[in-house]
């Protein structure tokens, strides 16, 4: 009997080579993405590496992919959220522009509370399978995992959720701003599947993007080629954006 990770793993070598033999794999320009920043923010338990396929891609495209450095994401969604806002910055200045944010589960709606915090450094906002309408929605399993790390926190264990992420101040002010409807300068795109066996699909229908479906397992998504045919002609068309960041040099 396999173990969920192995399981993960086992089907990630199974959906990589079929990703790079599709088509969508080779579409598109090397002059695409014109140095536009993409931050790409990994999932519940998932570090940098989860999304290291979709980096490639991007990179091949001209886009200036960067990770979030924030580990395995498994701390407080305060903490992380401040570090991924450094690190917006930091694209940002590097750019000259406004980034594009790209998350996976909690990624997605960890996203999403960077851009309603700064619209001014995010462009747009991507969320696959991100349980914006409901974090503690997912399935039992996810949701057990968290309260495991929580009472592991508790006993001194650092860099994990806490109960304050849970029902304090922590959990009160970001609930309060994944409620909260997204500025209209950031354009946001949700994809979701009904074979997605951790997020209940409805948690992803966030009122304020463009929601799509595609067929893909939770953990699927960032090898999907179906999410790569839908980011494509968007994030092309978000990279012309000329406004610039505060951080821009005239």
């Amino acid at each position: 009997m396999w173990s969920p990770r192995e399981r993960v793993l086992v089907s990630t070598a199974t959906m990589i080579p079929r990703l790079v033999r599709h088509p969508v794999w080779r579409s598109g320009q090397a002059g695409d993405g014109a140095g536009q920043g993409v931050l790409l923010v990994p999932g519940f338990g998932f570090g940098d590496w989860s999304l290291r396929p979709l980096r490639s891609w991007l990179a091949a495209r001209g886009y200036r992919p960067c990770g979030t450095r924030t580990g395995l994401n498994l701390g407080c969604t305060t903490q992380l959220l401040d570090r991924i806002e450094r690190t917006l910055e930091d694209l940002a200045r590097a750019t000259g522009r406004r980034v594009i944010v790209v998350g996976q589960s909690r990624g997605g709606w960890l996203g999403r509370l960077a851009a309603v915090r700064r619209p001014d450094l995010v462009r747009a906002l991507v969320m696959l399978a991100a349980p914006v309408l409901d974090p503690l929605g997912v399935h039992a399993k996810g949701l057990d995992l968290a309260q495991t790390l929580v009472r592991l926190s508790a006993r001194g264990m650092p860099g994990l959720l806490d109960a304050d992420c849970f029902g304090g101040d922590c959990y009160r002010v970001n609930s309060a701003l994944l409620r909260a409807a997204l500025p209209r300068q950031v354009a946001a795109l949700s994809v979701f599947s009904r074979q997605d066996a951790v997020v209940p699909w409805w948690l992803c229908q966030d009122p304020c993007a463009e929601c799509v479906e595609v067929h893909s397992s939770h953990t699927g998504m960032g090898l999907d080629p179906d999410v790569y045919a839908a980011l494509g002609p968007r994030l092309a068309r978000w990279s012309g954006d000329p406004r610039p960041t505060p951080f821009a040099v005239s």
